[in-house]
């Protein structure tokens, strides 16, 4: 999954065609450890979705663009627009929905 930070969130979100899921997370976060794998396992089913994450204590700058208050957030772009997001740890099948409606 792509690292997304504020030196390449121009090139891999804003310039981005389609749809960006994107991870927000933290190290130290259980809920986001719980919800990675699943993360990893719908970037294999969705290639033409593109995947990244951001490490919120890394780049807070990011965090506030998508006014993060909890996590793991998982937002969703497409052609540059924030459409929808999960928050806290959500079943597979939750996030697969979000991705089948805007993808």
């Amino acid at each position: 999954m792509l690292n997304i930070t504020k030196d390449n969130f121009k090139k891999e979100v804003e310039e981005a065609e389609g749809l960006v899921v994107i991870d927000l997370w933290a190290e130290w976060c259980g809920p986001c450890r719980m919800l990675a794998p699943t993360l990893d396992e719908l970037e294999a089913e969705y290639p033409e979705v593109k995947f990244g994450k951001i490490n919120v204590d890394n780049e807070p700058e990011l965090a506030r663009l998508f006014k993060v208050q909890s996590i793991p957030f998982v937002a969703l772009v497409k052609d540059n627009v924030f459409v929808d997001m999960s928050v806290g740890y959500v079943p597979k099948a939750s996030i697969s929905r979000l991705i089948e409606k805007y993808r």
